[in-house]
């Protein structure tokens, strides 16, 4: 072979060499990328080639799959009482992709998880349509159903979970949407999911409260500041005078002072069974000055705060900050730069119900294949200890107290020990919007409390003087406990 053609020989052979190690590439190394891509539609295509698996609530799916007349996809999704589990489920359009339970097991319920590979395996052999696997949640209908009906037109959320493990039993956001409006490709779907966006809607419907909406907790957060006493040892229990007047100042100011909401009920250095009795500001205002900033938020990150929790769902953090010594005060009630989920409130209550354990919340407990075999099996977790149980056991007294004989009264369940706490969060320019009505409650069983709720209701229309937590938000929580207490 002359010179000329072996330098074209050696060329072709480079060219194939290059060619060869392009396609492994490809198929080896990019393959998970150009699945994943968000403009590869035969990954769509596939998605909705196939009945999707379902969402199970209570051993029954809330959750389906239509047959469409589309050319592409061949399934839809379909939703159970769409706009109340929504804050559950998420969505699974064919134009608009997924979020929530929907999208973080998306391989299950399509059935492409690597774990379904010998049921697809066993379906191809046998011939049988592929089917997507299934996942079994903690939610219990009838609390979902109480907490979503009991915050009818009203924009507000509830969080329910089951303090001995963990279990989210409710998770309701109103005003809410149903994910069957745009779950297909028409120009309907493209019009329900345009009038849901915050643009369109400043509602924000498809916000989930429960877990991704931030509030001043307000005088639920009482309880988190009673137990920081207890615990740091500044009062050796519950019923132990303190010295702090009414009304309170604060600290590090010329005479700024806070007023309690009700007056006369014997405040003036009250105790912490009296403070949660009558909500009295000046000794959790007391308690938090004389703490100080460090302790506060040890306690408040022990019961949760200043971190994000994945239930799978990851919620947003809750936050009790870095501050000075007047604005930790008024923290210490729940104002200033303290914000809360539902949720982290409902946890506040779990801690205490469960004798000072604090469980890890989550959502979901079992994944299943389609053949129903177990995949995955939850186990409950204990996250930390915010309180000794004598101190729990010491709180849940005056809860307890302050249901029977207190602000909490609302919540009452005739042959039930139910703990609570009312909750009126100020916000706003100069406190000037209306206030969040909070409640946060517990129930008790001779088996331990099978249910800490906590619910923020937002009333805009309502006069200031008819909005407090025991007023709008007890009944619901009180529905919820009920549901729970009776299923």
């Amino acid at each position: 072979m002359n010179k000329p053609m072996r330098r074209v020989a050696v060329f072709c052979g480079l060219l194939i060499l290059a060619l060869l190690l392009r396609v492994n590439y490809v198929q080896f190394i990019q393959a998970g990328e150009l699945q994943n891509d968000e403009h590869n539609r035969r990954v769509a295509i596939e998605r909705y080639a196939h009945p999707r698996g379902d969402i199970i609530v209570d051993g029954e799916p809330i959750t389906g799959s239509i047959e469409t007349d589309g050319t592409d996809y061949r399934w839809k999704r379909t939703y159970s009482d769409g706009e109340m589990w929504a804050p559950v489920t998420g969505y699974a359009s064919q134009a608009f992709g997924s979020n929530q339970l929907e999208s973080i097991y998306d391989g299950i319920l399509t059935g492409d998880d690597d774990r379904l590979f010998f049921s697809r395996t066993i379906d191809m052999l046998t011939g049988k349509e592929r089917k997507g696997g299934s996942v079994v949640t903690t939610l219990n209908a009838d609390a979902q159903r109480a907490a979503f009906e009991g915050l009818g037109d009203r924009r507000g959320s509830v969080a329910a979970i089951d303090p001995r493990t963990g279990a989210i039993l409710a998770l309701a956001s109103t005003p809410s949407y149903d994910p069957s409006d745009f779950a297909g490709m028409g120009n309907s779907d493209a019009e329900a999911w345009a009038s849901l966006q915050a643009e369109a809607d400043p509602e924000e419907p498809m916000k989930n409260g429960a877990l991704r909406e931030t509030y001043p907790p307000g005088s639920t957060f009482k309880l988190v500041t009673a137990a920081a006493a207890l615990e740091h040892g500044l009062l050796d229990d519950v019923d132990q005078d303190t010295d702090y007047e009414v009304p309170f100042e604060l600290p590090e100011t010329a005479g700024t002072t806070v007023p309690n909401q009700i007056q006369n009920v014997g405040c003036e250095e009250g105790s912490i069974t009296v403070g949660l009795q009558w909500s009295c500001n000046n000794v959790f205002l007391g308690i938090s000055a004389d703490l100080g900033n460090e302790k506060m938020i040890e306690t408040a990150e022990s019961f949760g705060f200043n971190e994000y929790h994945d239930t799978p769902v990851r919620s947003a953090t809750s936050s009790y900050p870095e501050d000075n010594a007047p604005q930790n005060a008024q923290a210490g009630i729940g104002q200033a730069s303290n914000r809360a989920t539902p949720l982290q409130v409902a946890m506040v209550a779990a801690a205490i119900a469960n004798d000072g354990k604090l469980m890890e919340p989550y959502m979901v407990e079992q994944l299943r294949a389609p053949n129903l075999n177990v995949v995955e099996q939850h186990q409950p977790t204990e996250l930390s200890r915010p309180l000794s149980p004598e101190n729990a056991q010491a709180l849940q007294e005056a809860m307890e107290y302050t249901v029977e004989e207190g602000t909490a009264e609302p919540a009452k369940i005739s042959g039930v020990r139910v703990g609570g706490k009312t909750g009126t969060a100020q916000h706003g320019v100069d406190n000037q919007e209306s206030p969040y009505a909070w409640f946060v409650s517990y129930a008790m069983t001779d088996d331990g409390s099978p249910v800490a709720v906590a619910v923020v209701v937002e009333d805009p229309s309502g006069s200031r003087e008819d909005i407090s937590g025991g007023r709008l938000a007890a009944p619901i929580a009180k529905s919820v406990m009920e549901a729970v207490l009776g299923s």
